[in-house]
This record gives C-alpha cells, structure tokens and sequence, in this order.
C-alpha cells in the first residue's frame, strides 16, 4: 500500500475545468475531470475509491496544480 499519491492538475483548455493524473509505477494509472475544484475533488475521490482494493487505498491523496488556479471572488 502506498501511504501518499500525487495528482497534477491542469486546466481543461477545451471546457475551462481541470484534468488530474496520477501515473501508477506498476502501470496504469487514473485521469479524471472536474467542471469544479469542487467536483473534481469528488471525481478524485471516486476514481481512488474505484481503483485501488479497500485494503490498499492510500491513507492520503495530493494535488498538485501545474499552474495556479485563479478564483474569482467579485
């Protein structure tokens, strides 16, 4: 079981969403997508969850953004 894995995050230039991916060592690996910071982060969650065997699914999952994401807040 690995203790921590590492998503990087890009921005979809076709939607304006997010991609994240996590390359496996063994092979394979998971990409998923978020319209949201929100909903990607469930999408992560999701595909985590769906990916790994209950007893292997790593105590932590990061992300970590290519590029800073800007919010708007006005």
């Amino acid at each position: 079981m690995e203790a921590e894995i590492t998503f990087t995050v890009e921005t979809c230039p076709e939607t304006g969403g997010f991609i994240a991916r996590w390359d496996d060592p063994r092979s394979g690996g998971i990409t998923t997508q978020g319209d949201t910071l929100g909903e990607l982060q469930e999408m992560i969650t999701d595909a985590v969850s769906g990916y790994f065997d209950p007893a292997e699914v790593p105590a932590r999952v990061k992300v970590h953004f290519a590029e800073d994401p800007v919010l708007l807040v006005a």
